[in-house]
């Protein structure tokens, strides 16, 4: 893809899909460096996310790790925030917002019509065909490149 707008983190999270990692994994995982956690919490962390949840095709995946890197780098965590609360939740609907006006959903399912798939609880195996027939690798660069903008405008800010 020769989007004038990629960024560098975006071109990360399309190398860890194609690595194997999944949508969450690999979005959350072009930002570990910035979020403070390690490589395998993070991993972790992310591992229930893919497929839209377990493969259950809800929340794409890309989003999810898109939110989770957001909650990392500008969420809350004192349970009376309440306007931290307030804006982080504005911040995530902001970037939410713009991924399904770019994309026209943030659901795994929506996302993926046309492409024979089902939810299910075994992973589809990682071959040439399955890269090739799905626009996760676009998807994760897509949420990847929303938060690192985010990241620029946030910096801006300050």
């Amino acid at each position: 893809m020769n989007d004038p707008q990629r960024t560098p983190r975006a071109d990360r999270a399309a190398e860890l899909f194609e690595e194997g990692y999944n949508c969450c994994q690999a979005v959350l995982g072009a930002f570990v460096p910035e979020t403070g956690l390690e490589w395998e919490s993070a991993m972790l962390l992310a591992s229930s996310m893919g497929g839209g949840i377990g493969r259950m095709r809800e929340v794409c995946g890309a989003v999810s790790g898109m939110v989770l890197a957001a909650g990392l780098l500008w969420g809350y965590a004192d349970p009376k925030a309440k306007d931290e609360k307030a804006a982080h939740y504005a911040l995530v609907r902001r970037l939410c917002d713009r991924f399904r006006e770019e994309n026209r959903s943030i659901v795994c399912r929506e996302l993926l019509t046309g492409v024979e798939t089902a939810p299910g609880e075994d992973p589809e195996a990682r071959t040439p065909q399955y890269y090739k027939k799905r626009p996760c690798k676009e998807l994760v660069a897509h949420a990847a490149t929303i938060l690192e903008q985010e990241m620029a405008a946030q910096t801006d800010k300050n």
